[in-house]
């Protein structure tokens, strides 16, 4: 299940769930989730839970297998992190195979890189990351709640994971925290930093998402056997 979202923008990653599909032999399925601020928390989490556990059930009539995935790129990877903590404690799932998170957004009360990060012009700024939470947040003070930020979640028994991040993200000390997190909490995980990589630098073509690229693909392929 991939759950598209970078700047929470449901069909931006069209091509990258393209070549997932081509790439993998997955069955690929992306949830057109309602976005902020028409429809703030918990609109897009329910949207995904919904498609989470409905493929639960009905992967092996639609699809022919029960081995699924998740991931999203950004807000996506935000929702996907979500999910399979929804789909752990509301259903007692645990068999995603993996989950690809890139780029994700896990701590929406701020980490330090999206604090000190400013107005520098590189996808994603400071105050773009303010509007954004402030949008999907209206009338939430606590952002710490781990269905909003699931870096304060209980991480135990959930599935491999790979994190993907550059170092010119605002949002790079989300994924340094949530891959150390996901690690300390016994589940398996790997971590992936490219140098100078901006906020959706695997949606554009460089070198660097073509590498990027070719790890997330490994990672798929072996966490489905």
């Amino acid at each position: 299940m991939a759950v598209d979202g970078v700047l929470g923008a449901a069909d931006m990653g069209d091509a990258m769930l393209e070549h997932i599909a081509d790439n993998t032999g997955q069955a690929v399925v992306s949830v057109e989730y309602r976005l902020a601020p028409e429809h703030p928390y918990p609109a897009g989490p329910d949207d995904c839970e919904a498609a989470a556990a409905w493929l639960v059930k009905n992967a092996v009539k639609e699809f022919g297998t029960d081995a699924l995935t998740t991931g999203g790129e950004s807000a996506g990877g935000h929702l996907a992190a979500v999910t399979v903590l929804r789909m752990r404690d509301r259903y007692g799932y645990t068999g995603f195979r993996g989950a690809n998170l890139v780029y994700g957004a896990f701590d929406l009360a701020m980490t330090p890189s999206q604090r000190v990060f400013g107005n520098t012009r590189l996808v994603l700024r400071t105050i773009d990351i303010q509007q954004f939470a402030a949008a999907f947040l209206p009338d939430v003070a606590d952002r710490r709640v781990p269905d909003i930020s699931p870096l304060y979640a209980d991480l135990k028994g959930l599935c491999p994971a790979l994190f993907t991040v550059g170092t010119k993200d605002a949002l790079l000390d989300d994924t340094l925290f949530m891959h150390a997190r996901w690690v300390a909490a016994g589940n398996e995980a790997e971590l992936a930093v490219y140098p100078g990589g901006a906020h959706g630098f695997t949606l554009f073509p460089n070198g660097l998402a073509d590498k990027a690229s070719e790890r997330m693909d490994g990672f798929m392929r072996r966490v489905l056997g």
